[in-house]
């Protein structure tokens, strides 16, 4: 199983921003610089979590982004979730073929991980960041 690289971005950039003092805003060229990427990539990224209400555009001479929810209410899975989709990862049989027990236990892994991801903030990774800085 892989994640986009469009969803490590993501998460990175969601980090990056959950380190940053509260309420600064940062512009897409130090976030693009931060990861190496062009911010025209980035933007489509940037775009997506702001639709899902994780952060927040400021535009003007001094406009970028920033969180719009508290860091430890923004779970790994909204980030995931913002840039992926929320459709499964298996899409297993047709109902009532023998293979759908298969998909039983796929939807269960995924329901798990989900639950994981769920539990894990990112402002509980930037507090791990910021000890280690």
């Amino acid at each position: 199983m892989n994640y986009s690289k469009g969803t490590n971005y993501a998460l990175h950039t969601m980090l990056y921003l959950a380190t940053q003092k509260e309420n600064l805003i940062v512009g897409v060229q130090e976030l693009a610089d931060h990861q190496s990427v062009s911010p025209s990539y980035l933007s489509k990224i940037l775009t997506k979590l702001t639709k899902q209400g994780l952060i927040e555009s400021h535009s003007g001479a001094q406009g970028g982004y920033r969180l719009s929810r508290d860091k430890y209410t923004i779970s790994f899975l909204d980030i995931i979730q913002a840039v992926e989709g929320n459709a499964p990862l298996f899409k297993g049989c047709e109902r009532n073929a023998p293979g759908c027990l298969i998909e039983a236990v796929m939807e269960e892994s995924e329901q798990k991980m989900d639950e994981y991801l769920l539990s894990k903030t990112i402002g509980h990774v930037a507090d791990q960041a910021n000890q280690s800085m």
